[in-house]
């Protein structure tokens, strides 16, 4: 590992310890914890979901509920290691009602995903990825900066406002909501294919940098 990635590495280890304190919106009180995000500096790429579910907020670790599972699987089936890749969310807290012992998802409003941006941009200054991937449509549409619908801008490369390589495709969590086993299956299915059209973009910049290593 390279000095300055070994430094940046040692920033997003501080940002994390930093974001644990957050009061910067009131999601926080209802909140177990921050879940912040999980993998390294230099990673080539990242997902970016909406926010953390009810196991996520437990545990403290994005992406390790039903709909981690789901992409952990995806993953694989793609050939992309879930340590090579960094996984976090628009939103670090876990917004939720409760409904007698269940606590049900509420999607963050935009003044709330507004002000968590602050830290999504401190990691994506510091894990700097070739590719960041959008998982579903509202973190699609927070960092598009624009409403995004899925069905036209799914699987395609997009340009993030800032300059960015973008992504984008379904929410893991919408295989677990689809209807049928048949609807299940197809919904895994096409996130696997664009997981793979992730690695199919990625593969000319790794052999590009592999020839410029000699």
């Amino acid at each position: 590992m390279e000095e300055a990635e070994r430094r940046e590495n040692a920033e997003l280890a501080r940002l994390k310890a930093e974001a644990a304190q957050c009061r910067r919106c009131p999601l926080f009180q209802n909140a177990t914890q921050t879940v912040f995000g999980e993998g390294f500096a230099g990673s080539v790429v990242m997902l970016v979901g909406e926010q953390p579910g009810d196991q996520e907020d437990r545990l403290g670790r994005p992406f390790v509920g039903p709909a981690g599972h789901v992409l952990d699987g995806a993953l694989d089936a793609a050939g992309l290691a879930r340590g090579a890749v960094y996984v976090t969310n628009i939103v670090k807290h876990f917004k939720h009602e409760e409904r007698g012992k269940r606590r049900l998802h509420k999607h963050p409003n935009r003044d709330e995903i507004e002000i968590c941006r602050w830290w999504l941009d401190q990691e994506l200054a510091l894990v700097d990825p070739k590719l960041v991937v959008a998982l579903g449509a509202a973190a699609a549409g927070a960092l598009m900066r624009r409403r995004v619908v899925l069905s036209r801008e799914r699987g395609r490369l997009l340009r993030l406002p800032e300059g960015r390589a973008g992504f984008v495709t379904i929410h893991p969590s919408a295989v677990l909501r689809a209807p049928e086993a048949e609807a299940r299956a197809k919904a895994r299915a096409g996130l696997v294919a664009d997981l793979r059209a992730v690695c199919a973009f990625l593969k000319p910049q790794a052999e590009a940098a592999a020839r410029a290593r000699g």
